[in-house]
């Protein structure tokens, strides 16, 4: 059954929202134990034996159950038949694979892994053409749907944004779940992989990448989402330079009457200081962090904070933006990973790192750097940054041209049909 699109004011940035959210919101954001099959089919409008890990009806393991069900209703207008049985696509190159929601093999990820294997692969729908991405998660018989599966598609079927990867179609079968999401060329890590001069990318690509990033993020927050896994790797970019947000396996709905969340979110090298620190009741502000890491990466073409352990990462991010106090952070002592003895850094200039960076640019950075989440800019505020000023009004130009050039089409095919519009025939009579 699908629901109405949300349409949340902005929640203020300073502060946690005690606003209980509306439908989807909440739905979405329900823990593993609270997800149980009647919650799952009556809200994502699939089979009834998709459970999250640790969950079945009345203690009985779910039972397979073979099926696949109708594209969203709002996916994009004639991208998909509005049904996909299983063989509706072929698959060609694998794009990865992993753990779900996880890189297992990666040094800096400290996720909880599941079992349930997932491949990606480039396919194409063989009825249309249309080529998309295929995201297959298998089952395991004894644990069934990863919640964390099922907290992506539910968020992703309500958030529909030019700057967010859309989900067209779910499938469930016996013993495999596969998303068809839109295919997108490559990741933002593998496009600064592809550059030549040391994966740096230049200033106007910067500049467009983190416009777009943070619409993308700023659309989550208005419809209360937090990502809370902005990484290059979760950045995905096609032939137009758009950039889009994927991999929602780890969003979640905020607004609900208890902001406590696990700690345990965002690969270690773009988590916040907070989260960091041992805080469970972080809020928009942990994707704000990440943001501004990205954005320091893709000037130098190397992560900002690459840390191995918790506490290394800790220290590479105070050695840079200075060693947090009592006095500079109110309350930090509090937090379980907090040490007293943590060694005492002085906040050093970012140029230091990155020379190449214009004044405006390094108050941005540094406007989502703040080590305290309160302090951090809003992806709302951000965009009405300076810094995005001339490419704002390059925008409008190119905007009033194509305006301009569409108006003059239309009166070249007025005028070779010949239409003459009212007032601008014959002035006879007078």
């Amino acid at each position: 059954m699908d629901r109405p699109s949300p349409t949340h004011p902005q929640p203020a940035h300073h502060s946690s929202t005690t606003a209980a959210a509306a439908a989807p919101a909440a739905a979405a954001n329900t823990t593993a134990a609270a997800v149980t099959a009647a919650t799952t089919a009556s809200y994502l409008n699939i089979a009834s034996s998709l459970v999250s890990p640790g969950t079945y009806l009345a203690n009985q393991r779910p039972v397979p159950h073979p099926t696949y069900r109708p594209s969203p209703a709002r996916a994009a207008p004639g991208t998909m038949d509005k049904r996909q049985p299983p063989n509706s696509f072929q698959q060609l190159e694998k794009l990865g694979e992993g753990t779900y929601a996880t890189v297992p093999t990666s040094p800096i990820t400290t996720l909880a892994k599941y079992d349930t294997r997932e491949q990606v692969f480039k396919g194409r729908n063989r009825q249309t053409g249309e080529l998309v991405a295929l995201k297959e998660i298998h089952l395991d018989s004894e644990e069934g749907t990863p919640s964390t599966a099922i907290r992506e598609i539910s968020l992703m079927k309500e958030l529909k944004h030019e700057n967010i990867v859309s989900l067209y179609d779910v499938i469930h079968t016996e013993n495999k779940l596969m998303l068809v999401f839109e295919f997108m060329d490559k990741d933002l890590k593998r496009y600064m992989d592809s550059r030549g001069d040391r994966g740096q990318l230049d200033y106007v690509t910067i500049k467009s990448f983190m416009q777009q990033l943070l619409r993308g993020i700023a659309f989550c927050h208005e419809n209360r989402v937090l990502h809370r896994d902005l990484k290059p790797q979760n950045l995905l970019i096609n032939t137009k330079g758009q950039l889009k947000l994927g991999d929602f396996g780890l969003a979640r709905a905020f607004g609900i009457p208890v902001n406590t969340f696990s700690n345990e979110v965002v690969t270690l090298w773009y988590r916040a200081p907070d989260v960091l620190l041992g805080s469970r009741t972080y809020n928009t502000s942990i994707d704000i962090w990440s943001a501004g890491c990205i954005m320091a990466e893709m000037y130098t073409g190397r992560p900002l904070f690459p840390g191995t352990t918790n506490e290394d990462q800790l220290q590479k991010i105070f050695r840079l933006m200075g060693t947090p106090s009592e006095r500079s952070w109110p309350g930090i002592s509090q937090f379980p990973e907090y040490k007293p003895n943590f060694q005492v850094y002085a906040t050093q200039d970012l140029r230091l790192i990155l020379p190449q960076i214009d004044q405006l640019g390094l108050d941005l950075l540094n406007r989502m750097l703040q080590l305290r989440p309160e302090m951090r800019i809003s992806a709302a505020d951000a965009l009405r940054h300076p810094w995005f000023q001339d490419l704002n009004q390059l925008q409008a130009q190119q905007a009033a041209a194509q305006q301009q050039q569409q108006q003059r089409q239309q009166q070249q095919q007025m005028s070779a049909s010949g239409y003459v519009a009212p007032g601008l025939g014959s002035q006879g009579g007078y």
